[in-house]
């Protein structure tokens, strides 16, 4: 069964309407906050940083490392390297774990 997502365009008009901001403003500081274009965005720059972004009773962004490892082709059987590599991680926190509980 499928779930009905929010998507980008329906954050934006809660935004707006909560706040009180015009669709422009809301746009801007949703795109200011979750940008993920190199440079952009204060969650993934800080992450690139290696701080860890703690939003209280929301949750915890930070990244975790993956060591080097082997695998395999799952088309041909051949055994190859997989490098290392960071990875960014999310832990949500005990206000909306106990929401979504219910």
């Amino acid at each position: 069964m499928a779930r009905k997502g929010l998507t980008k365009s329906d954050l934006v008009k809660a935004l707006a309407k909560e706040t009180g901001l015009t669709l422009k403003q809301a746009k801007a500081a949703i795109d200011a906050l979750f940008a993920t274009e190199p440079g952009k965005g204060i969650i993934a720059k800080a992450l690139d940083a290696g701080k860890v972004v703690r939003i209280p009773g929301f949750g915890v962004f930070y990244t975790r490392k993956r060591g080097p490892r082997t695998g395999r082709n799952p088309a041909t059987g051949a055994t190859i390297r997989i490098p290392a590599a960071h990875y960014a991680a999310c832990r949500p926190g005990k206000g909306l774990r106990e929401r979504v509980r219910k």
